[in-house]
């Protein structure tokens, strides 16, 4: 028993430390009790005089030596220390060598021989080299078992610890092994409870070790109850359990939380009164919140340190409740109660304290389990809302009363898994909140606190958030007054919102907060779909009002670009606002309400097209608003969504070069005298034009603005033939510069400006309506490229925009019947639509492909004017091909209108989307009208040399096969008007497909054949026999060219 006595004594830790650390000379202020379980390390460091660090400190250990050396057990060590041990490590090097073997027996030992007694026998006969030997000899056999083996001893963990203690080198390998071998609930089984002993003493032996323990604890998911026992040994429950305890239940690990989770439910489980490491780490948490909760009442308040606990302290609780299951106790909730309901300072801090707090409410449902705890809660709630009033929301960046607000319209519009996802967001952890257990804190927030009255007249007078923008984190005003207009909440009170939306709009800044965009889109819903009130015992519909027009242009006063996220803001607003406007605009028109419509004067002093630029640029500052934006603008205003300058635009954006360079602009001021003076000379002096257009180029786009009308006025002298190429080109790339503004204005003024006719003016109104006003300019315009390219852009944009006027006007006059589908009178209007946008297009193909014959001029110019001409015809081709790849309808419609036949080979090589024209050939041939059936047989073969393609040869063969029977069937006067002009058509489809050789020669000899009879019938008739002479005359010269073509090609086969 007193040996037993004495090993269970503990061993001292800076005795260890002093034993570890190898500092000897502190070794004479312990006590020989204290020293005992360090007697083999010390006796044997008392006789190894070689070593310099124990021979320094002689004097002071031989004293302690002389009084252990009286021991028996430490005159048995002497004894011992005194053995070969140069030998017996050899021994034991060869004996490990030998048992790594295959086929080893464990009778074949170096180190034991000749063994012939039992080992038992032979120990207690043995002498002391022989008594080490067997025991090195067991020790290796067992040797990665000892740790284990030593806990199924009796005082096992001390014998272990008195181990390490005399070999302090192998503590941290003896600490991991025992934790990798241990259960993940050690307090469940006896032999847990063991283990867990033996490494609690390691631990009080060795105390600067145990954070490193606790961590290998955590990191193999084993022994939990030792890691808390580690965290609370430390007794600082502030700085060392609630952290540790934290960042196990919030951390990114899922395995160590369920690890941790597991531990605590099973704890909880057990009936025994004995303590345990769970309810130590309960009451140490709960002593800490008692002791602020002390503290602050004797303050009267929380103070910043107390708040900034506190937080740490609710959200562990929090997570111990949510995540680990925790249960708490009737006095843990009365004082957590108490805890949750101090008054903060309304600091930072302090606000998330109390936003806590009433997470912590709703994470935790048993905190209302009494009328006296409800009590308290509400009359806390009614404080809080109090502090508001008084206070503001400026005090803090997020303040308590937009969460308060929040909650209060979630819980009105009965989104409780809203109020779940608002708890875990502002706790920062995924917890499970169950539905049904919020029907008390429900009932308090809109019955007792919280009526939708109240919150709507409340939220109106929150201040807005200065500066706002997607950095700013946690539940703003903004989240509130989203909800609650979701919710129709404004309207079914009648309380105005618009002001405060228009304000915050104002007050924004980049990057755009991802709520303000979801708030202008419900916002926009509430004006134009109303909801219906009962007041007085009458049904009301009630909307909420749209900006006005003052309100609208007053945000576009100022440009900055660091200060664009207003202007995008209100441009989206007006855009979806007529979005929804007219996809609504027939239930509007029936139901005879009036409704605010936003005009096109107003839209054309927006610079939409420069914002929207600004946009694309800047995608990750706009909160996703750039697609939307795209979106509602290729709708309402296709006119600036052209398709190759916005291909030029991107270009310039992927070559890092900005359409508005903020570095490369300056704000120069130009006279406006100087552009009048600069180009009076242009044709004969035109360095300062190019000078003045130069430094142009080089303003910002709103300076530039300012000299708009100015430049375009000189548009005309531009497009004089004598004057500069570089001054052409340069007055181009100013104008696309500030067609990037205001468009549409200057759209406006420079078709004004390019009028012949100076008393004629035209508004962008009347462009729209007719856009084919466009092209009654100049006729020189028509041979300067530069101008033309200009003159195509503002047709396009017209084009597009009298396309969407016509639409347009159709949602907002619908047909006049009662609500529901009448296919009939809508179908009508859409055809006269479809009619009326056909007649316009085709009339503009059909003026710009004249525009493409030479005229008189041009024949007298000669190679330069061709050049030009030329020029003129690829701007013009490319034009078409765009206009027939958007609509295919319109290239059928203008080759069934036809038009001159020398332009043939100019628009199939010119238009690359001429192609689809040998889909409607057939039934172009079918026609009645003789210049139509020319016009398409010169079509096929112009198209079979340009596209030499089965389709083509199918269509070229019909073509012929109907050309033979015209030849039998038409009359003579008819046969030559049809037949001369055609003839030419037969040559090139021999050259392109000569498998028709054959049939077009039949066709020829047949046709000649027809001519000759019809002469001699007809001697009488000499108009008939000249016309039938010049046929003939044809087909003898037509049939020469395919037998020369076809003779030529065989022989060179």
């Amino acid at each position: 028993m007193d040996g037993g006595a004495s090993l269970m004594e503990p061993v001292d830790p800076d005795a260890f430390e002093c034993i570890e650390t190898g500092r000897m000379d502190e070794i004479g202020k312990f006590s020989p009790d204290q020293l005992r379980p360090f007697v083999p390390v010390l006796t044997r460091a008392g006789l190894l005089h070689q070593s310099e660090a124990f021979a320094k400190s002689s004097d002071f250990v031989q004293p302690i030596l002389l009084n252990l050396i009286q021991n028996e057990a430490a005159n048995n060590i002497v004894s011992l220390l005194q053995l070969d041990y140069q030998n017996l490590e050899m021994d034991v090097k060869k004996e490990l060598q030998l048992r790594q073997k295959l086929g080893n027996r464990e009778q074949d030992s170096i180190l034991v021989q000749n063994l012939s007694q039992g080992i038992t026998l032979e120990f207690e006969k043995a002498e002391g080299t022989r008594k080490l030997r067997l025991i090195l000899s067991e020790i290796l056999f067992i040797l990665s078992q000892i740790c284990e083996a030593m806990l199924h001893v009796k005082y096992g963990q001390w014998i272990i610890t008195r181990l390490v203690a005399n070999m302090p080198d192998s503590f941290s390998e003896v600490c991991f092994h025992l934790i990798s071998n241990g259960d993940k609930c050690e307090e469940d089984t006896e032999g847990g409870l063991i283990r867990l002993d033996a490494m609690k003493m390691l631990c009080k032996m060795n105390p600067k070790q145990s954070l490193l323990i606790r961590s290998r604890c955590v990191e193999m998911n084993k022994m939990p109850a030792l890691a808390v026992f580690v965290s609370l040994e430390a007794g600082d429950t502030e700085n060392n359990l609630v952290p540790f305890l934290s960042g196990i239940l919030l951390g990114n690990d899922q395995p160590i939380r369920n690890w941790f989770s597991v531990y605590v439910r099973n704890g909880q489980k057990r009936k025994s009164d004995a303590p345990n490491s769970l309810s130590n780490m309960r009451e140490s948490i709960f002593t800490y919140l008692r002791q602020i909760l002390e503290e602050s009442r004797k303050e009267g308040n929380l103070n910043n340190g107390g708040v900034v606990k506190g937080s740490s302290l609710l959200r562990l609780l929090c997570a111990l409740k949510g995540i680990a299951g925790f249960k708490f106790h009737e006095d843990e909730i009365s004082h957590l109660v108490s805890f949750i309901t101090l008054r903060a300072p309304i600091t930072p801090q302090g606000s998330r304290f109390i936003i806590l707090g009433l997470c912590t409410l709703l994470a935790c449902p048993s905190l209302l389990s009494t009328p006296e705890q409800e009590r308290v809660i509400i009359e806390w709630i009614r404080s809080l809302i109090k502090i508001e009033y008084s206070t503001g929301a400026d005090a803090v960046s997020a303040s308590f009363g937009e969460i308060l607000l929040l909650m209060a319209i979630h819980f009105h519009s009965n989104q409780l898994s809203a109020i779940s996802d608002l708890v875990c967001t502002t706790l920062g952890m995924k917890i499970a909140i169950r539905v049904n257990t919020m029907a008390r804190i429900k009932q308090i927030f809109i019955q007792d606190i919280f009526t939708e009255q109240v919150v709507t007249a409340h939220a109106v007078r929150v201040p807005v958030t200065p500066s706002l923008s997607g950095d700013l984190s946690g539940f703003l005003p903004v989240h509130c007054i989203y909800q609650l207009i979701k919710s129709r909440a404004f309207t079914k009170h009648k309380v105005p919102i618009k002001d405060w939306i228009y304000r915050q709009i104002l007050t924004t800044c980049f990057p755009i907060h991802s709520v303000l965009p979801a708030l202008l889109e419900v916002y926009t819903q509430s004006i134009l779909l109303p909801t219906s009130s009962t007041i007085g015992g009458a049904k009301v519909e009630l909307t909420n009002e749209p900006l006005s027009d003052d309100e609208v242009l007053s945000a576009f006063q100022s440009f900055q670009n660091k200060r664009l996220a207003p202007q995008l803001l209100i441009l989206y607003y007006v855009l979806l606002y007529e979005d929804n406007r007219l996809n609504n605009c027939r239930n509007l028109v029936h139901s005879c309400r009036s409704i605010k419509s936003y005009s096109g004067k107003l839209f054309s002093q927006i610079p939409i097209k420069f914002l929207l630029q600004e946009a694309q640029k800047n995608q990750n500052q706009c909160g996703g608003l750039f697609p939307s934006l795209l979106k509602l603008l290729t709708t309402h205003f296709p006119q600036l969504c052209i398709a190759n300058e916005w291909l030029e635009d991107n270009l310039a954006l992927a070559d890092d070069e900005p359409v508005f360079s903020v570095t490369k602009c300056t704000d120069i001021d130009i006279s406006p005298d100087s552009f009048e003076q600069a180009f009076l000379r242009v044709a004969d002096d035109p360095e300062d034009s190019i000078r003045l257009l130069e430094i142009c180029k080089q303003l910002t786009p709103h300076k530039l603005w300012s000299y708009s009308k100015d430049i375009v006025s000189q548009v005309r002298k531009v497009a004089q033939p004598s004057v500069s190429r570089k001054i052409q080109d340069l007055f181009r790339e100013v104008w696309y510069k500030l067609n990037n503004v205001y468009p549409r204005h200057l759209w406006e003024i420079t078709s004004n400006a390019l009028l012949t006719d100076g008393s004629l003016h035209l508004t962008a109104d009347e462009l729209t309506v007719d856009p084919l006003q466009v092209l009654r300019c100049d006729t020189r315009v028509f041979r300067c490229a530069p101008i033309l390219d200009i003159l195509l852009h503002i047709l396009a944009a017209s084009l597009a925009a009298s396309r969407y006027f016509l639409w347009k006007h159709l949602q907002e006059n619908p047909s006049m019947v009662a609500p529901g589908p009448n296919p009939q009178s809508d179908g009508e209007r859409e055809e006269l639509k479809v009619a009326l946008v056909a007649v316009q297009e085709s009339a503009a193909v059909q003026i710009l492909l004249e525009a493409c014959l030479p005229n008189e001029g041009d024949k007298a110019e000669g190679i330069s004017c061709d050049l030009t001409l030329k020029e003129i015809q690829s701007l013009i081709c490319s034009f078409l091909h765009q206009m027939f790849i958007a609509d295919p309808t319109l290239a059928k419609l203008v080759h069934f209108q036809g038009y001159p036949l020398e332009l043939l080979p100019v628009t199939v090589r010119g238009i690359p989307s001429m192609h689809i024209c040998l889909d409607f050939i057939p039934e172009l041939l079918s026609q009645p009208e003789m210049e139509k059936q020319v016009f398409a047989a010169q079509l096929i073969s112009y198209l079979s040399m340009q596209y030499a393609l089965p389709k083509s040869f199918s269509i070229a063969r019909i073509a012929v096969t109907t050309m033979n029977g015209m030849a039998s069937g038409l009359m003579s006067e008819e046969r030559a008007e049809f037949f001369i002009p055609a003839l030419s058509a037969l040559e090139r489809l021999c050259v392109t497909f000569p498998p028709l050789v054959d049939d077009i020669v039949a066709l020829l000899m047949h046709l000649g054949k027809i001519c000759t009879a019809q002469n001699a019938v007809e001697r009488n008739r000499m108009s008939r026999i000249v016309r039938n002479k010049q046929l003939l005359k044809k087909i003898n010269e037509t049939y020469c060219h395919v037998v020369q073509y076809s003779m030529k090609d065989r022989h060179v086969m």
